[in-house]
């Protein structure tokens, strides 16, 4: 089935586009006028249009109000019980109030609902009369718009049920004892009522309509919001639905459907920008992000919660940090952001330990703005002299012998013992390298057998050993110490010196970095860091 929908282009003239799926998802950052954008498609297309605003209040009275269904429809679609068809009530169009008036028409709603049931009944039992007159068999009970919504309301809230009877909304929670509790409608949870209102009006929406939902992550937890608008859209194939969000997790994990990314507003026009489908190494999620922050973009090593990405956060606060686990997957997605059309008038760079790198290796990386710190690994950070220097003073301003002592232990009770082992794994870790960047070439077995043979005999175990051993020559150049040992305890060293408990000095670091003495912090550390990427 194809559906269409209508967008502004950058002069504010409609365009219209075919679709075959039957959701849209508009997402935008906080202020990109992504509101504003319903509201215009709404009025550009009063009558197929039904938008169910952000700013909607979730009260409503034990009974429910019956009605006819004449007169629900038109309360629920246009505010006002009898109209021609305009939208006025809803909205007070004339006072400019289409994206922030509290939309109170719950009760519309479920008025509305049990109208349409009505409805459906009287027209089943309308057909079964005219046919037991013609002595001829009717058709079973169809399924009401009651029960579409109760097959949603299980499928989403699989520990409660719903109920309808005598003109009043009865929630029952289902216990494992199998005693189950009930309770009034209006006392539901936010999220239970959200999701009855939500249900209610796009199953009481007329056929081949189009709906608009602002923000329909409101009040619902992440667990059940994608499977809500599946099951409702899944029940209500005839429309199309349209959804105005900024949660980049809602649109990532709702498959099969466009997505528009509102890119700015001048109060007037949207500039609009179409985000196709691509394999380009980026999570969908992780790609509107990065286009919903538009600041530069760093990606590093270490997870949210990692002493990596709050250190650099608080170094390059102008950046969108980005976690990404371990290095491969920095320099995977440096790139792949690099290569993304939508990203390319953002600046974006990759920060990677040193580890046992080599400086061709190093240069090579540099070339796709992927930089590594001046440091083995992240954690040596903590442990260069002026840093040190910055926590002694603050510990024991009277005091600098602890600086000598925790470079001493270091040197002498891990670099030295450990120094042969750091040698084996480095040699191992070039070796790996080197094999993986032969090539070998695919003409026929005889080439493929000769080209292998060739690149091994370039790799010499023992040369490769030299130069490592040469990097790891310097016994006493703590410095250079750092550079290239990688060890993650060593930071126990400092502990112990300056009195700190088990796991505690890279806490305090840290903690000072929100402290008066952050800069001092910081400027320590930079000293470490690629000049290349500018704070």
């Amino acid at each position: 089935m194809e559906y269409k929908y209508k967008l502004p282009n950058e002069n504010r003239q409609v365009v219209e586009y075919p679709t075959n799926n039957n959701s849209l998802i508009i997402i935008g950052a906080n202020g990109s006028g992504k509101s504003k954008l319903g509201a215009w498609m709404e009025e550009e297309d009063k009558e197929n249009i039904h938008r169910v605003g952000a700013q909607r209040s979730l009260n409503f009275g034990e009974y429910i109000q019956l009605k006819s269904y004449e007169q629900a429809e038109n309360l629920l679609l246009y505010g006002y019980e009898y109209v021609d068809k305009y939208k006025g009530g809803r909205w007070n169009w004339g006072g400019n109030q289409q994206t922030t008036m509290l939309l109170q028409d719950y009760e519309y709603v479920l008025s509305a609902l049990i109208a349409k049931k009505n409805n459906q009944n009287d027209a089943f039992i309308e057909d079964c009369k005219k046919k037991e007159a013609q002595n001829q068999s009717h058709d079973n009970v169809p399924d009401t718009v009651l029960d579409t919504l109760k097959r949603i309301w299980g499928n989403v809230f699989p520990q409660r049920d719903i109920d309808f009877a005598d003109s009043k909304v009865t929630a029952i929670l289902k216990k494992s004892d199998g005693v189950d509790v009930p309770y009034k409608g209006n006392e539901m949870s936010d999220g239970e009522r959200v999701g009855l209102y939500l249900i209610a009006q796009c199953l009481c929406v007329p056929e081949n309509k189009t709906v608009i939902i602002d923000e329909p992550e409101i009040h619902l937890h992440r667990s059940i919001m994608n499977r809500l608008w599946t099951e409702i859209e899944k029940e209500r194939k005839d429309c199309f639905f349209i959804y105005i969000t900024h949660d980049t997790q809602f649109a990532a994990n709702h498959k099969d459907t466009d997505k528009i990314w509102v890119k700015s507003f001048d109060g007037t026009n949207w500039i609009l920008e179409k985000m196709d489908k691509q394999e380009n190494g980026l999570p969908e999620q992780l790609l509107l992000d990065i286009m919903g922050n538009r600041k530069k973009v760093l990606f590093i090593e270490g997870t949210a919660d990692s002493y990596d990405s709050k250190l650099y956060s608080e170094i390059y606060k102008d950046y969108y940090i980005v976690p990404c686990g371990g290095c491969s997957s920095v320099i995977t997605r440096t790139k792949a952001m690099k290569n993304t059309p939508q990203l390319h008038d953002l600046e974006c760079y990759g920060i990677i330990d040193k580890d046992y790198r080599n400086e061709h290796e190093i240069n090579e990386l540099k070339k796709d703005n992927i930089f590594t710190v001046n440091v083995a690994e992240v954690e040596n950070l903590f442990l260069v002299e002026e840093l040190l220097c910055v926590v002694n003073k603050i510990l024991y301003p009277s005091d600098n012998g602890r600086i000598d002592k925790i470079k001493n232990a270091i040197i002498d009770e891990r670099y030295k013992k450990q120094r042969t082992s750091q040698i084996c794994e480095a040699v191992v870790s070039e070796l790996k390298h080197k094999l993986s960047l032969i090539e070998i070439q695919n003409n026929d077995e005889e080439h493929a057998k000769q080209s292998l043979e060739d690149a091994y005999k370039n790799i010499s175990y023992d040369g490769i050993k030299t130069e490592v051993e040469q990097k790891f020559a310097n016994y006493n150049d703590y410095k250079q110490i750092l550079a290239v040992f990688n060890c993650k305890s060593l930071s126990c060293e400092a502990e112990k010196i300056f009195g700190l408990k088990k796991d505690e000095y890279k806490k305090f670091v840290i903690g000072q970095l929100y402290g008066d003495k952050a800069q001092d912090i910081i400027e320590a550390i930079i000293l470490y860091l690629p000049t290349e990427i500018k704070r």
